[in-house]
């Protein structure tokens, strides 16, 4: 008997789900207009209207309400993700809610999650989302494909040999053709690397037994086409669902799995006042940035620098990375609240912002494990404790290897793993000798600078592209601080068995 698609699939039928899944790509499409009508010159946009609309006051004074309007988009909206983000809010906000109301079945809600990543990769990233397409459809073969107790070793060699290979292609632009990559492209290399953690973390979960995987599934012939789309279904929507294509922390299959099948338990006024926070949050770190840029600007830059000059300048660049990062993490984190993947309290759920202890903490252990802290995690299962050998050295050399083994990545995450050592066995030892209150208190004080001043070192040796921006700073004075961190390291391990 001949079965079409759509008797096959009988949810896509669903009004609700037709519905959405057209609003989805209108949108996404508006979205990447707006994006390229940013990108016009600053003054562009007063100039058309004041040419081609009447000369009245009146239609000025809009002209001069709506260039302060687009002002005000190109400021928050600067990084192109975060201009996609902002678009997958409203239906982020609309899944949570049909979900509240149990508005379409559980099929529909992976789906929809589905169709929509599909549109934003599209919208994102234009035809290079068929590098995020592939490897996300080979990973749901293999784990359909291979015993529980293979697939993790092929899940995982064949997403990093795939996500090197893009990194190659990066170098290439970069190093031999000398041109910057474009936007797109960085896009897909950020959401392939996303990709690789949600495989991996998905393939570890099997293989421990933790999620129970179809094997052979795909190769048997008993089944029909309906039963086979719907076995593959929750796995492909984990890999590509729309509210952490781009950005957020880490989400477990499992916990997907339960937040889409069950019902929402947020609380819809709880729920918009803690977007209403994560906005101000924004709101706040963008001034910052801001100011950040002014200062910046108003002084010497790292290759026209002088002597102790060069320390001020290193920790405001680091500065600003850091609150780049933290706003884009806080946006993330809110996309994944406003669809009903994350609330507080919930067991599971790890923001990666934790500004206070990042910026409070005197211990480069405590901010490696705060910083970002779901990738954080997802090393430390992947790499560090199935490391019989050196653990903390493949963790960062792995590290290294999945941000692309750019010359001051690698420099920059060897350099991190002996700060980390190194920081164990100082306040280990700190924490025998010193007994005095004034004087615990002023060595919090002093590690705590030297802290920040290690940690913005390492952010700019990874942030560094060029092999002569690495150099520069290599050779100014910002290279004393971690010096006296492998000094103390080196004097410490040889007294390591007095204070073990």
């Amino acid at each position: 008997m001949r079965l079409g698609f759509y008797s096959a699939v009988p949810f896509i039928r669903e009004p609700t789900f037709i519905l959405l899944i057209s609003g989805a790509f209108v949108w996404l499409l508006l979205t990447e207009a707006l994006q390229s009508h940013i990108k016009r010159p600053k003054r562009a946009w007063l100039k058309f209207l004041l040419q081609e609309g009447p000369g009245s006051g009146l239609w000025k004074g809009w002209s001069l309400l709506f260039q302060f309007t687009m002002d005000w988009l190109q400021f928050f909206f600067l990084h192109p993700v975060s201009l996609y983000q902002g678009a997958a809010f409203p239906f982020a906000l609309l899944f949570n809610y049909l979900c509240i109301m149990d508005s379409f079945s559980t099929h529909a809600r992976y789906s929809f999650l589905l169709a929509g990543g599909g549109a934003l990769a599209l919208a994102a990233m234009g035809p290079l989302a068929v590098l995020v397409f592939t490897p996300a459809l080979c990973a749901v073969v293999l784990m359909h494909s291979l015993s529980p107790r293979d697939v993790h070793r092929w899940a995982f060699v064949f997403q990093m040999s795939w996500q090197t290979l893009c990194h190659l292609g990066l170098h290439y632009t970069e190093y031999y053709l000398q041109e910057p990559p474009s936007t797109r492209f960085c896009i897909t290399l950020s959401s392939l690397m996303l990709l690789t953690q949600r495989v991996t973390s998905l393939s570890l979960d099997i293989c421990e037994g933790r999620v129970e995987a179809a094997s052979g599934g795909i190769r048997s012939g008993s089944s029909s086409l309906a039963e086979h789309l719907c076995k593959v279904l929750p796995y492909c929507s984990y890999l590509l669902f729309f509210p952490g294509l781009l950005g957020g922390p880490l989400c477990s299959f499992q916990r997907f799995q339960a937040h889409v099948q069950g019902s929402s338990n947020l609380c819809p006024r709880h729920s918009l006042w803690a977007l209403s926070w994560r906005g101000l949050q924004i709101l706040g770190l963008e001034c910052l940035k801001g100011v950040m840029r002014g200062v910046l600007s108003a002084g010497a830059g790292l290759t026209d620098c002088r002597q102790l000059q060069c320390i001020h300048v290193m920790w405001c660049t680091a500065g600003l990375f850091k609150l780049t990062y933290y706003s884009h993490w806080v946006l993330d984190d809110a996309l994944l609240r406003a669809a009903g993947f994350g609330s507080p309290g919930e067991e599971g759920y790890i923001p990666d912002a934790d500004i206070w202890t990042l910026e409070t903490t005197h211990r480069i252990a405590l901010f490696t494990r705060k910083w970002n802290q779901s990738t954080a995690q997802w090393l430390r299962r992947l790499i560090f404790q199935r490391s019989r050998a050196w653990p903390l050295l493949q963790t960062f050399a792995f590290s290294a290897w999945w941000h692309g083994l750019h010359p001051g990545q690698v420099f920059g995450f060897l350099c991190w793993a002996l700060m980390v050592e190194a920081d164990y066995l100082i306040h280990t030892f700190a924490n025998l000798s010193i007994r005095s209150w004034p004087t615990q208190l002023l060595y919090r004080a002093l590690t705590w600078a030297h802290t920040q001043l290690i940690i913005a070192y390492i952010m700019l040796a990874v942030e560094v592209r060029s092999l002569s921006s690495l150099w520069l700073l290599c050779n100014s004075y910002n290279s004393a601080f971690p010096a006296v961190y492998c000094i103390l390291l080196f004097l410490l391990m040889k007294g390591k068995h007095k204070f073990n």
